[in-house]
């Protein structure tokens, strides 16, 4: 079994309503999101791929111009826009035209945030 994994990044803003640091959290505020998806699979023996990595960034990239310079809080299909619900939404997004689809990551490096989703 293997697993292929390609690396994207989208800048997005958002609020949230939080207990704990609410203040900044319930202003608009935006974050740069890593982020990257993980499909799994035994290489197709005529192609020797899992998947062909132009097909894994075309899906990727119709992702990624949902979310990038997007107003998180406006994608109904997202909830609110936390960490878990994006990988979540991601996940679902890349399920429509990719199979096999096994994990989703997304950090936030200029806070240490990360989050991992394998249903």
């Amino acid at each position: 079994m293997f697993e292929l994994s390609q690396k994207f990044y989208f800048e997005a803003a958002h609020t949230l309503q939080r207990t704990i640091d609410a203040e900044g959290s319930r202003r608009i505020h935006g974050h740069t999101y890593h982020a990257e998806a993980t499909v799994s699979g035994r290489p197709d023996p005529h192609t020797g791929m899992v998947l062909d990595l132009g097909h894994f960034r075309s899906a990727i990239e119709a992702v990624r111009a949902k979310l990038d310079h997007q107003f998180l809080d406006e994608i109904a299909e997202l909830g609110p826009a936390t960490l878990e619900n994006l990988c979540a939404y991601i996940f679902a997004e890349l399920s429509k035209s990719v199979a096999r689809v096994v994990t989703v990551s997304i950090e936030r490096p200029a806070t240490g945030d990360r989050c991992t989703y394998r249903p």
